[in-house]
């Protein structure tokens, strides 16, 4: 008899120690998710089923931030603040440095599950980023799938049309994107040197009119066209930037493409190479 207690005991044991090895992968996926990143909005509405979804990151439905706006207008946009968590009562929460702080504090105190992505700068963290998100809502096979779809369309652009010229970033009131950025990653993919990286710039920098006629890049990459909003934008619609840079090479990059890396990456690089490969016709 003790033989036979002894030898179910420790059936019992080897049987609770593989169930802990195992991990919770038969955790139920989360039911009610909210995004307070403007950048998980875009893995979210291609990752998840929409009825996960419990709100977006109140920029979702401004057209000039969100790559996927018109999915986005399906569900409810918050700002973020407590009142807003005490009613969806979300089970996860994927933030990128939005949210109030009484709102976290709320998360916290219920136990909330957070999850801070943080910014992408290549498209290898937005794989990992796609992997991460994917599992967290309880779809990784999603995950694989999208960056699959992601590759090839890459793949798809073809060669490089860049050849090694130069080309700025370059944005209201004279800022300059430099190096360790998407944008700087997203030249060097297309073939093109970034014109801060030349002038030993960092991530973000200003240069002025006189200094881009100096330097004077083949390309422009702008946020729209002759589209002037306000002082800040007026700049770069100066006579001397214009004689600098023709009107055919300067590439519009609309914002809700580069604001966040994810799975825009493939509609922003096809922009960049076909605004190249026009100006070259």
């Amino acid at each position: 008899m003790r033989l036979r207690n002894l030898s179910r005991l420790l059936s019992g044991l080897v049987l609770a120690l593989a169930a802990g090895l195992a991990g919770p992968a038969s955790a139920a996926p989360p039911r009610r998710i909210v995004s307070l990143s403007v950048c998980a909005d875009q893995y979210l509405l291609m990752l998840a089923d929409p009825g996960q979804i419990a709100a977006l990151n109140r920029f979702s439905h401004d057209p000039a931030m969100s790559w996927a706006v018109e999915k986005a207008r399906r569900f409810p946009a918050v700002r973020g603040s407590a009142e807003e968590m005490l009613t969806l009562e979300p089970d996860l929460v994927f933030t990128s440095g939005f949210g109030t702080p009484a709102a976290l504090a709320v998360l916290r105190s219920r136990k909330v599950r957070m999850v801070d992505i943080g910014w992408a700068d290549s498209f290898e963290s937005i794989e990992r980023t796609t992997r991460t998100i994917a599992a967290e809502i309880g779809h990784p096979a999603r995950g694989e799938a999208l960056i699959a779809a992601m590759r090839a369309r890459l793949k798809a652009l073809g060669p490089a049309p860049g050849r090694g010229r130069v080309a700025a970033y370059y944005q209201r009131r004279g800022y300059l994107t430099g190096q360790g950025t998407l944008i700087d990653e997203m030249m060097r993919r297309a073939g093109l040197a970034n014109l801060a990286t030349r002038l030993g710039r960092p991530m973000l920098s200003r240069l002025s009119l006189e200094e881009m006629a100096v330097a004077r890049p083949d390309f422009l990459l702008v946020e729209n066209g002759e589209v002037i909003r306000d002082k800040g934008t007026e700049m770069l619609q100066h006579p001397l930037l214009k004689r600098t840079v023709p009107a055919r090479r300067r590439i519009i990059l609309p914002e809700a493409l580069t604001t966040c890396g994810g799975p825009s990456y493939p509609d922003a690089m096809a922009t960049l190479f076909g605004g190249i490969r026009g100006a070259d016709k």
